[in-house]
């Protein structure tokens, strides 16, 4: 391990890109009828790195990620800080739990998790004056579910690979 390598800095770059491509795919164009099936992948990285690495990652990384989020959204700012630092609150709380859970016990609660965050979101929306008329905003958090068993294998293999503790 050179000086200069992420894995000596303490992985704290690779913790970052993981958060930056999370915001790519987050920002990636879908066909409409997709749209409201977009997996919350901002969320789903933060609960992996806060459930991992608790002493590393946490409600103070979720707000900035949030304000970040509301920025590139366009959504009023704060929206998405005060929803993920809710979130990584909750990983907080549970994440020696999650950690001795069976990987499909995990995709529940994470859909749990996100679709707490989709709930906050949507309520603190209607505060601002958006409405919407159905559940269909629910979505996104089956679709993390599904999608977390692969995100973890990902994630984790790239913790390992890195040394990032």
């Amino acid at each position: 391990m050179t000086p200069g390598s992420p894995a000596a800095s303490g992985g704290g770059l690779i913790i970052l890109a993981t958060f930056l491509i999370g915001l790519m795919l987050s920002q990636m164009p879908l066909p409409y009828y997709l749209e409201w099936a977009r997996p919350e992948w901002i969320a789903m990285i933060l609960i992996y790195w806060v459930m991992a690495l608790p002493h590393r990652v946490g409600m103070g990384m979720a707000f900035f990620l949030g304000l970040f989020l509301d920025v590139i959204k366009g959504s009023v700012l704060g929206l998405n800080a005060l929803s993920l630092t809710i979130i990584a609150f909750l990983t907080l709380l549970l994440h020696q739990r999650l950690r001795m859970f069976p990987i499909v016990q995990q995709a529940m609660m994470v859909m749990v998790l996100v679709g707490i965050n989709q709930l906050l979101f949507h309520w603190m929306q209607a505060f601002t004056g958006y409405t919407g008329e159905s559940l269909i905003f629910l979505l996104p958090c089956l679709i993390s579910g599904l999608l977390w068993p692969w995100l973890f294998v990902f994630l984790r293999g790239i913790r390992r690979l890195f040394r990032i503790r």
